[in-house]
């Protein structure tokens, strides 16, 4: 059977091994779960470290900005913000020129922890074992993917 008959034969499959989705899903938690000790060093949670990897690129965002960032709704991202704004990292405030909307920006502790968590994408990408070409080629994927997903 030749590659496009192959994949034909399994867009109706019903076989665990041939969904897409299954081997998705399993690399996450995959992936996920081999953050966690290494965030644990930093005090964060999976999701905590991705709110604190786009401050550490912008300095203040809002809650909406940060939201599109992360693909996630302020009902998701206002528990994660408070838990940082408890441990220290961040604070929010009423921007002044929109009172309608909140900043968040970090604290020195925030800033602080950057230089720390400069280990963790290095430790991950040896664990994931890729060579630059294939992460270049999966990231591209699935951003990809994300992109059709959401459109449809």
């Amino acid at each position: 059977m030749d590659q496009a008959a192959h994949h034909a034969a399994e867009q109706g499959s019903l076989l665990l091994q041939d969904q897409l989705c299954f081997a998705l899903y399993a690399a996450s938690r995959s992936v996920t779960t081999r953050y966690r000790p290494l965030l644990e060093e930093l005090g964060l949670t999976y999701p905590q470290y991705l709110v604190m990897l786009v401050l550490w690129d912008q300095d203040s965002v809002s809650v909406r900005e940060l939201g599109t960032a992360l693909q996630l709704e302020s009902s998701t991202l206002s528990p994660l913000l408070k838990r940082l704004e408890a441990g220290g990292l961040i604070h929010r405030e009423r921007r002044s020129d929109d009172e309608r909307s909140v900043a968040i920006r970090l604290t020195q502790a925030g800033a602080d922890l950057r230089e720390k968590a400069r280990t963790v994408p290095l430790a991950i990408g040896e664990a994931m074992g890729l060579t630059p070409e294939q992460d270049t080629t999966a990231k591209h994927l699935l951003r990809l993917l994300t992109a059709n997903v959401t459109r449809n």
